[in-house]
């Protein structure tokens, strides 16, 4: 059985990790927050002073953590995966950070004979606590395809989506552009609905049983009557970084999305206010604007 490893071991990290560990997968971790590594060890994992230690005897290692900086110091920095994860091994690529820093990833660790999959994920907290995350993977069809026992641990939507470095990512950058839209007209039309007189009840009721339903909007908007914006796994911190790489990607290959650019401004604006919130909390905004509140009756 592979010997698995996971760097970064925030709420989603830790959520793949004990499923790692729960299908009876040999895992090493690493988190530059000790309390993380405690809790890890707790879980079963084998905690690890550095990335180096992870990829040393790993065959696959997973790279989540927040920003493109953060990834390429963890492949090439000091004490990295590229000074000890053997060639043929592989390094999973599940955080969101963008076109450029994939390829560059790609590239460090091409250099060293190791394999790269490229590959973004959708599902946040409740995915990756349950194994029923979706996943977006760029890379060699026979690498994915040894992949699959790994995969299977902690996701029920498993998606090849291309063969080189980078592709996950754009994948990934449309998906959150939808996400982002979606968001800016459940939060708007809620609280005009609320504002009309109408229980925001019955708002749900409806919406969710018509055409436009979603699984995005079942799942905030009882968190927005409930009140409940913080610690719920989709924060406006990620969501803002995930705009903008998608707003980046647009400009690179030159493409107008007007809607996804107010989509982002809206989440921004939410993240300035609430910077320790979720994503819903921007329905506050429009709330203080509009003078109502979006609750349950």
């Amino acid at each position: 059985m592979k010997t698995v490893g996971v760097i970064g071991l925030g709420n989603m990290g830790m959520g793949m990790a004990k499923n790692f560990i729960k299908k009876g997968f040999q895992t090493k971790g690493y988190d530059v927050f000790a309390p993380k590594l405690e809790q890890f060890e707790q879980e079963g994992g084998i905690p690890c002073i550095s990335p180096a230690q992870v990829g040393d005897g790993a065959d696959v290692v997973f790279v989540m953590v927040l920003n493109g900086q953060q990834a390429l110091d963890v492949v090439y920095g000091e004490n990295g995966l590229v000074d000890t994860m053997k060639p043929g091994s592989v390094c999973f690529l599940t955080s969101t950070i963008g076109l450029g820093y994939a390829k560059k990833m790609g590239e460090a660790l091409a250099a060293k004979g190791i394999e790269m999959i490229d590959c973004a994920v959708s599902g946040g907290l409740p995915g990756a606590q349950n194994g029923t995350l979706t996943l977006m993977a760029s890379g060699k069809k026979e690498v994915y395809d040894d992949c699959a026992d790994v995969m299977a641990a902690i996701a029920t939507n498993p998606n090849h989506v291309g063969t080189e470095p980078g592709q996950g990512q754009v994948v990934k950058a449309c998906l959150q552009a939808l996400v982002g839209a979606q968001y800016t007209a459940i939060f708007e039309l809620m609280v005009m609905g609320c504002k009309a007189g109408v229980d925001p009840q019955v708002l749900q009721d409806v919406i969710s049983t018509s055409v436009a339903g979603s699984k995005l909007f079942d799942i905030c908007v009882p968190l927005i009557m409930d009140r409940k914006f913080k610690d719920t796994g989709s924060s406006l911190a990620v969501m803002s970084k995930d705009l903008n790489i998608t707003m980046d990607l647009a400009r690179e290959v030159g493409c107008a999305m007007p809607t996804v650019a107010i989509a982002r401004e809206m989440v921004q604006a939410g993240f300035v206010r609430f910077p320790d919130e979720d994503n819903w909390a921007v329905t506050k905004i429009l709330e203080d604007i509009a003078q109502t509140e979006v609750k349950r009756r």
